[in-house]
C-alpha cells in the first residue's frame, strides 16, 4: 500500500471514528483502538479497554465535537476541533494526535485549552 493510500484510509477511520463518537456511539472505539493503546495525556489510562471505560465516564462522551481540520500521513493522523461541553458556550480547543498500524490507533497525545473571549484572539482560535 503507498504512503498516499494509507494516509487517506487514516483521515477516513479516524473522521469515520469520531463522526460516530459525536453519535454516542463509544464502543466504535473498541473497532479503532489497538488493544495495547498507549495514552500519554495525563491521568488518562492506556490500555483499549481500560481507555474506553475511562472515556465513556469524561466530559467528552457528552459533547459536541466541530471538526475545524484534519491532517494526515502514512503514520498519524492530527485532528484540530472545538469540543464543546453541555452548558459551556466556548468549550475547548483541541489537537489530537494518533499514531496508526495496520488500520488501529495504537497510540495518542492531545493539546487542550479552553477557548478564550473572542476580544483576546483577533486573528480567531480556529
Amino acid at each position: 500500500m503507498t504512503n498516499d493510500k494509507r494516509a487517506t484510509d487514516n483521515k477516513e477511520l479516524v473522521l469515520h471514528g469520531l463522526a460516530e463518537f459525536a453519535k454516542g456511539n463509544i464502543e466504535v472505539l473498541r473497532d479503532l483502538l489497538h488493544e495495547d493503546f498507549i495514552e500519554h495525556s495525563p491521568g488518562n489510562p492506556s490500555g483499549r479497554d481500560a481507555f474506553i471505560e475511562f472515556i465513556a465516564k469524561s466530559p467528552v462522551a457528552a459533547a459536541r465535537l466541530e471538526i475545524k481540520r484534519v491532517i494526515t500521513d502514512a503514520d498519524y493522523a492530527v485532528v484540530h476541533y472545538q469540543m464543546i461541553p453541555p452548558g459551556d458556550d466556548c468549550g475547548l480547543a483541541v489537537i489530537d494526535v494518533w499514531r496508526l498500524v495496520e488500520g488501529r490507533i495504537v497510540e495518542h497525545w492531545d493539546v487542550v485549552q479552553p477557548v478564550p473571549d473572542a476580544a483576546e484572539i483577533p486573528h480567531g482560535m480556529f
